[in-house]
């Protein structure tokens, strides 16, 4: 879906530069890779739900909870479309397999896992793009990096899964996001996600993923 999205774009204004584009024909190239999330949900500045995650171009998903459920483990296995949870490490007892669609396993914003990776974020982000404008704000530091500052934001009554608006920071050097702002339409934040200490195609060890 996302190449095509991508597709679609270029010919509908192909003489424009698009920061959303080299982003996504970066993580194109990218097989898998895994970072820190702090997710601050609404316009709260504290205590963050704070996840080691993994993912495989597969559509594999490993998050190791760090807050507020420290030792919690939760795989998404995409041949099975099953959530396996393990609340006090991986392996250990007791375990669930869950729906995606399960709220006990969504984040506090109501983010699913298989729907947590880059890739589905950049198909919300054409999306809105694609009934809206995008504005190149600038360069700022985002935790010692320089980051390109880019606002998505929709077209009067134009909504993406509840966003209106994007604002997002791309590392200058990889385009891999660094932080994700998301917004209503009344202006009012939705969630705050910051990425650090991305490590790009990481050689996971056999059975990472495996329920």
């Amino acid at each position: 879906m996302l190449a095509g999205l991508m597709l679609t774009m270029a010919l509908m204004a192909p003489e424009l530069p698009n920061p959303i584009e080299k982003a996504v024909d970066y993580y194109q190239k990218v097989d898998s890779y895994q970072t820190i999330i702090k997710s601050y949900v609404g316009s709260k500045s504290d205590s963050p739900d704070i996840v080691r995650y993994y993912y495989n171009k597969s559509g594999a998903v490993r998050m190791e909870v760090v807050e507020p459920f420290n030792g919690a483990v939760l795989i998404y296995n995409p041949v099975t479309e099953l959530v396996k949870l393990w609340l006090f490490g991986y392996g250990s007892v007791p375990s669930f397999s869950l729906s995606p669609e399960n709220k006990w396993i969504q984040s506090s914003s109501g983010q699913r896992v298989d729907r947590s990776d880059i890739g589905a974020l950049y198909e919300d982000v054409i999306l809105l793009q694609r009934q809206g404008k995008t504005t190149v704000v600038g360069t700022e530091t985002v935790e010692k990096q320089t980051a390109l500052y880019v606002i998505v934001e929709g077209n009067p009554g134009v909504a993406v899964e509840g966003v209106s608006r994007f604002d997002l920071w791309f590392d200058v050097q990889t385009s891999l996001p660094l932080k994700v702002i998301s917004y209503k339409a009344d202006g009012s934040q939705i969630e705050r996600i910051e990425m650090s200490e991305y490590q790009v195609n990481p050689a996971f060890p056999k059975g990472f993923f495996d329920h």
